[in-house]
């Protein structure tokens, strides 16, 4: 069975890039090495494997620009040709850039690839570079829609509150680019938030927490018709490690605990939960936050 996925640990990493080398640049005399370069811990992963473990197809989405997306280093082995493995590769790829709000991927497609990306969905613009002195590549763009899944007019309604009564939000410009009832992504501007290490600020880190948290018991309440007055009573931040890439934040419903039904009741209520903040696919800062619910009188 195929599987698309991230890859899991050192060894399918290893396979990953010795895929990447095998395919994209062993053929032009590249030395083992090349085929990395020092975003790969800012940027989103994939492979293709077979029920042996075995890596037979690889791609990467650099997330570039808040609202931007760059495909790179897409590559199946000569062993799966003509599976629909490089399909499965950006399938993958682009819907994770749905759920991270890109709005338009852009890609360099070497010459005897580029009827298979128009295959897919993007459009040729311009020569972009010749590598090796004699691999042309060209330029390629598809604008993406949000996720199918995504309920983007409760989303917009969120954010227009925040934008209304917390001006730092707005001026972060932080986005709720997925919430489908059981996760909720959000992301700001790198540009905004950078500190002098043009890495992203430990406040703003914080702040999207705090409102990825506030925004997720909102969202809830308004999905089961109940009204309440959310603050946050109690708030811990790990930071592990540098968000060099736009940050985006991810809550999912096992991590959050309280019930929300003693609202019902004309009482308050407690809710907690944790909001990872990611590097890439790495999880750089972990927000556990815990909110109080007021009941309307």
């Amino acid at each position: 069975m195929l599987v698309c996925r991230s890859p899991q640990n050192i060894a399918e990493f290893e396979q990953y890039y010795q895929l990447r080398w095998q395919v994209l640049r062993q053929p032009w005399g590249a030395l083992r090495g090349s085929e990395r370069d020092k975003f790969e811990n800012s940027c989103i992963h994939r492979i293709v494997t077979d029920e042996s473990e075995r890596v037979l197809a690889v791609g990467r989405l650099d997330y570039t620009k808040q609202f931007l997306g760059q495909i790179r280093f897409v590559a199946v082995s000569p062993l799966a040709q003509g599976q629909g493995l490089g399909q499965k590769i950006m399938a993958s790829l682009e819907q994770k850039a749905q759920q991270l709000g890109i709005t338009s991927l852009t890609l360099k497609a070497r010459e005897n690839a580029i009827r298979f990306y128009q295959k897919v969905g993007y459009q040729e613009q311009e020569y972009s570079h010749t590598l090796f002195d004699e691999v042309k590549h060209f330029c390629m763009q598809k604008a993406l829609t949000p996720n199918s899944k995504h309920q983007l007019d409760e989303t917009l309604a969120l954010q227009k509150i925040w934008y209304d009564t917390i001006p730092l939000s707005k001026a972060m410009n932080v986005q709720i680019s997925y919430f489908d009832g059981k996760s909720l992504m959000t992301h700001c501007a790198l540009e905004f938030n950078k500190n002098i290490h043009d890495t992203m600020f430990a406040g703003s880190i914080y702040t999207l927490a705090t409102l990825s948290g506030w925004g997720w018991i909102y969202l809830q309440l308004q999905q089961q018709g109940l009204t309440g007055t959310i603050v946050l009573a109690e708030a811990n931040i790990e930071y592990f490690k540098p968000i060099l890439a736009p940050g985006y934040a991810k809550l999912i419903d096992e991590d959050v605990t309280g019930d929300v039904n003693l609202l019902r009741k004309g009482k308050s209520t407690r809710i907690s939960l944790v909001v990872n903040i990611y590097n890439g696919e790495v999880i750089a800062a972990k927000f556990a936050g815990s909110y109080t619910v007021l009941a309307a009188k």
